[in-house]
């Protein structure tokens, strides 16, 4: 697969599959059965799985910064950009290694809307490894706080007894601690007229700059791990999630 944009390959095949199924639930109606989603959705996982391991065969280890870059101008300073290292690679092969064992274990344990459930599922490892391979803060930010709509769906819809009070105390936990991040994005691109992380990190930011955009960004990955005292959010949701979505919702705090 040399030369196509492998990573964009591995990070939308999931949401292709997403939407093979929603289509056929659109134009079939009633004759769209959740078998198909089933076949549809292990499928899809499994060739990102398989995409996956070809992008890591394609990794050197023993070349330093980021590889399988590519890179293409959005608009303004901000570029649809996507690369791994080292970390992210090994990362992205966790979560397409995940979720087809996390789709199997869901074809017996989920009893309603398993189509829709299944939908969520693809969409959510889709926006997961685009975190991993983003190398733009908007794209990183997208992909980073859009993780939070299908992880809410869920827990609120699939999860257990007090399913909605977990959804929304982890929605708005984690919405509010984004808002850190979101307000140090706007100042750097302000500052420098442009999101391209590498470029972003040989910016010469004033020293207390720095300061204000570490705490910042500290502040948004603090309620992410989650630490204390912003954790709260997370025995609820690991408890009244599904038992997949626990799995996943583990994975997505390595992010």
């Amino acid at each position: 697969m040399e030369g196509l944009p492998i990573l964009s390959i591995v990070t939308f095949l999931p949401l292709v599959g997403a939407l093979l199924i929603v289509g056929a639930r659109v134009f079939a109606g009633a004759t769209s059965t959740d078998a198909f989603a089933k076949v549809v959705s292990l499928l899809a996982s499994l060739l990102t799985l398989v995409v996956s391991l070809l992008a890591f065969d394609q990794f050197d280890p023993n070349v330093q910064g980021m590889q399988l870059v590519e890179s293409t101008p959005w608009f303004g300073g901000s570029s649809y950009a996507l690369g791994v290292d080292g970390m992210a690679i090994l990362l992205v092969l966790l979560t397409t290694a995940l979720t087809p064992l996390c789709l199997v274990q869901s074809f017996s344990s989920i009893k309603e809307r398993l189509t829709e459930y299944l939908v969520a599922f693809l969409v959510l490892e889709t926006l997961m490894i685009g975190v991993f391979c983003a190398m733009d803060l908007v794209l990183f930010y997208v992909f980073f706080e859009g993780g939070l709509i299908p992880m809410f769906l869920i827990i609120g819809v699939w999860g257990g007894k007090n399913r909605l009070y977990a959804a929304f105390k982890f929605f708005l936990y984690t919405l509010l601690g984004s808002l850190f991040l979101l307000a140090a994005l706007v100042y750097m691109y302000a500052e420098t007229g442009t999101t391209d992380i590498r470029a972003l990190q040989e910016y010469p930011f004033d020293p207390s700059v720095q300061t204000w955009l570490w705490l910042a960004f500290f502040a948004s990955f603090a309620v992410k791990l989650p630490m204390w005292p912003v954790h709260t959010w997370l025995p609820d949701a690991h408890v009244e999630a599904p038992t997949a979505g626990s799995v996943v919702l583990a994975a997505v705090l390595l992010k």
